[in-house]
């Protein structure tokens, strides 16, 4: 039995609202398909640098010396692989034969960051993760979770942590 309000209401969404019999199904597919696509962008937010031909305390060394070539100062070194050795739970299979990350702060970046948005202090400090894997012990990686370019202070932040990783990666193979 169709009732009046019913019917009121089919018309309404399909045809009125969305122009289209189903219209509204239709709006709300791609509706969910956006918020999917803008979902899988945000999670993808770290940059990987593979360094060949070095080991991880050449690269660590190249890693601290490009942070340091920028006038930064190192605000801490956390042995991640080693904290997660004693923290963890289950088996304890590892993915890392050496990892840590290095944190950083730019001061003048920082206050640029907070000037546009104070929620922007989430950024600070800048952290880049040096790590093996065990399956190949042989083969560094840099990586960093991007700021994004959203903002004059974001994109700077951004253009920042590639020119440290990219002059990491080549100290550690320079010096090997």
């Amino acid at each position: 039995m169709n009732r009046p309000g019913n019917e009121l209401l089919r018309q309404m969404v399909s045809s009125h609202l969305f122009g289209t019999p189903c219209g509204a199904s239709r709006f709300f597919l791609v509706f969910l398909s956006l918020l999917c696509i803008s979902t899988s962008s945000i999670a993808d937010d770290t940059v990987v640098v593979r360094v060949s031909n070095s080991d991880f305390r050449t690269a660590h060394d190249g890693l601290i010396e490009a942070i340091e070539s920028e006038g930064l100062v190192i605000g801490s070194i956390l042995p991640f692989r080693d904290m997660l050795a004693r923290t963890a739970v289950g088996d304890g299979a590892l993915p890392y034969g050496e990892a840590e990350i290095v944190q950083f702060c730019s001061a003048l970046l920082a206050a640029e960051l907070v000037r546009e948005a104070p929620a922007q202090l989430t950024l600070c400090p800048l952290s880049i993760a040096l790590y093996t894997q065990v399956e190949n012990t042989s083969e560094i990686r840099l990586a960093y979770r991007s700021p994004g370019n959203s903002t004059a202070g974001r994109q700077r932040a951004e253009s920042l942590l590639q020119r440290i990783v990219q002059r990491a990666a080549e100290l550690a193979r320079l010096r090997w």
